[in-house]
């Protein structure tokens, strides 16, 4: 596998992030966040549960837009990005490699996996179920779908726990 880091960093900006209780109390979630992260960089969120690690990256991710500031993904390079959650999220009618060629475009399916499932220790995995599998080779069938896509950034969220 190719590195395939971006050219542009991503740059995050976020003034505030509020949500709503059920009495409707507004409580804020992230307030004045600002990161910038270059090519080749490892970066890391740390802090207590419920300090706003995860709506970050629901942030970052596009799946909440209901928010004050800006961020700006990477550029160049590969334009794809791929996310590990906590739980491996694989669909458990699929074995590990259709799990993983999934995640792929439809023209990059027959790709040829071989390296990447020797590296992740999967590759006498490659045609069980997840039921079949310890929680800790899910967990790497799940890295193994978001880095066969070759992405230019790699959100993770507790995927080792």
């Amino acid at each position: 596998m190719q590195p395939v880091g971006a050219v542009v960093p991503l740059k995050v900006d976020i003034a505030e992030k509020t949500f709503r209780s059920a009495r409707g109390v507004s409580i804020t979630a992230l307030q004045d966040l600002s990161f910038e992260v270059r090519q080749g960089e490892f970066a890391c969120l740390l802090g207590p549960s419920g300090c706003g690690k995860t709506t970050t990256l629901r942030i970052l991710l596009g799946l909440d837009k209901d928010f004050s500031g800006s961020f700006q993904l990477p550029q160049g390079g590969s334009n794809r990005i791929a996310a590990v959650f906590q739980e491996p999220t694989l669909l458990p009618w699929r074995t590990v490699e259709q799990n993983v060629r999934l995640a792929l475009p439809k023209s990059l399916r027959a790709k040829d996996l071989d390296g990447l499932f020797d590296t992740l220790g999967l590759a006498a995995m490659r045609s069980l179920y997840p039921a079949e599998l310890s929680l800790g080779l899910a967990r790497r069938a799940a890295l193994a779908r978001a880095f066969a896509t070759e992405p230019a950034v790699l959100f993770l969220d507790e995927p080792f726990v």
